[in-house]
């Protein structure tokens, strides 16, 4: 993983995150090592804002450096998607949090392994996720949060989803998630990264 890209992102210098990203991409870097170094970027910059360290504007700067850079590697991974469909999943950020960029990241991934994803998009209520697991007959939900107030929202989304006798299984991620976050929702699971979410998904279609 690229310290090098990490702090470009992490002291906010847009110009030089950008180029290190075209060079390791010209070096032979891997996709998916920058988009890790891109995500370990953001978890400094989550713990920042949630100790005052850090401000809504700096949490802007960085979402749309992020998008830059997924912007530069996205060409060269979709080279390698697949065309088949291995099944439908329903993906957003849950009520309450505002950030996508993490979540376009596995959304992305999602769909260059087969998965036809509906993305809802940012500030999701439960109701809407039930509506659509609904509508698209998707047997996966994957709930994306960043900062900790997500935590309920993302309980809150699972229950609705059992209470409406949905047959689904709920992956979560983003932010400071772990098992025990796992555990307080009551989601099926938890992914670290967007290769952990394709995992599962794929386990879960039994791909």
């Amino acid at each position: 993983m690229s310290q090098e890209l990490i702090d470009a992102i992490t002291d906010m210098r847009e110009d030089d995150a950008l180029k290190i990203t075209n060079e390791l991409l010209d070096s032979g870097a891997s996709p998916l090592d920058i988009l890790n170094a891109c995500k370990a970027a953001m978890d400094v910059i989550g713990k920042r804002f949630e100790t005052g360290e850090a401000f809504i504007p700096e949490l802007i700067l960085a979402g749309e450096m992020m998008t830059a850079v997924s912007d530069i590697i996205k060409p060269r991974m979709a080279e390698e998607a697949t065309s088949e469909k291995l099944g439908k999943i329903v993906f957003g950020t849950v009520e309450g949090d505002i950030h996508d960029i993490a979540k376009d990241i596995v959304v992305f991934m999602l769909d260059l392994n087969g998965f036809d994803v509906t993305d809802l998009g940012v500030d999701v209520p439960p109701a809407k996720f039930v509506e659509t697991v609904k509508e698209t007959g998707a047997t996966i939900v994957g709930l994306s949060g960043f900062l900790t107030l997500a935590y309920d929202p993302m309980k809150e989304t699972v229950a609705a989803l059992k209470e409406a006798g949905l047959d689904v299984k709920v992956m979560i991620g983003g932010g400071q998630i772990d098992e025990q976050i796992r555990e307080y929702t009551g989601a099926d699971a938890y992914g670290r990264d967007a290769m952990s979410a394709v995992g599962l998904a794929k386990a879960w279609a039994g791909a």
